[in-house]
């Protein structure tokens, strides 16, 4: 049976600090996914259309509003009933939250690799605690992680090493990177892609930049040693009204790309 994955648009932004504008994001990382400028041809040899299907769910009427996690979490759940394996785009980073609520509901606690400029584990922000820098700090307090482990940081102050400590995450700092410091996780494994975690010279599409990052090379090497099932994935964080010539976009759909040919492994299983 032919894997399939099914793309959750979830344009919001109301958490988002500083700027405004990730809401925007969904529809041009959809657009360049399937434009005509490359092919659907992944790095591991599978190819999107050939070896696995993408069933496009568009764009949840997220409102801005309190209901919108609940919208969230009831679509990814339907995703996993039906047995697709969902790759929502973001959006900021707060809709990690309600996605991994429901795969947590469907597969128990997940490990984690998230790769960031911040480690997003605030237990606040301006008095929110549905920021987008928090929401690691609710996946933690819920237990939805069995393991949460932290990629390309570069922006840590004293609260989140406290906070991190806490939850005993495992963060690997950009100034000690390398692919191979990255430990091998097991499954299920869900990966959350903030755009921020890479260097501004790739991804100038973003919110906040943080310069001293990671290449789009370096990101592939780490996905690339991973071989647990993934059952699920996030690409956050891209503010197309910051993108220089649509490459942040560009890089935003490859990652796409390589994350639903995890996905589809064939040791990668849906929710039963």
């Amino acid at each position: 049976m032919i894997p399939t994955i099914r793309l959750i648009g979830l344009p919001t932004d109301r958490n988002s600090s500083f700027l405004r504008g990730p809401a925007q994001a969904p529809a041009v990382i959809r657009s360049q996914l399937f434009s005509d400028m490359g092919n659907m041809a992944t790095e591991s040899g599978l190819e999107i259309g050939t070896d696995l299907f993408v069933e496009d769910l568009g764009d949840l009427p997220l409102a801005e509003a309190e209901g919108d996690d609940a919208l969230i979490e009831t679509a990814v759940a339907g995703a996993l009933e039906a047995g697709r394996r969902p790759l929502c785009l973001g959006g900021d980073h707060s809709v990690t939250y309600p996605i991994l609520k429901a795969v947590a509901a469907a597969h128990g606690p997940v490990d984690i690799l998230h790769f960031d400029a911040h480690a997003d584990l605030y237990d606040e922000l301006d008095a929110n605690r549905r920021s987008h820098a928090s929401p690691f700090a609710r996946i933690m307090e819920a237990g939805l992680a069995r393991r949460l482990v932290q990629v390309g940081i570069r922006t840590l102050n004293r609260h989140q090493r406290e906070q991190a400590a806490r939850f005993g995450v495992e963060i690997i700092e950009m100034r000690a990177f390398s692919a191979e410091a990255v430990p091998l996780l097991e499954g299920p494994l869900y990966v959350s892609m903030d755009l921020d975690g890479l260097d501004p010279a790739f991804a100038p599409g973003v919110s906040h930049h943080e310069p001293g990052g990671l290449s789009v090379r370096d990101v592939l090497n780490v996905l690339a040693r991973q071989h647990a099932p993934v059952v699920a994935a996030d690409v956050v964080e891209l503010n197309p009204s910051r993108d220089l010539n649509g490459m942040t976009c560009v890089v935003a759909a490859k990652l796409a790309k390589e994350l639903m040919a995890m996905m589809a492994r064939p040791e990668a299983k849906a929710a039963v």
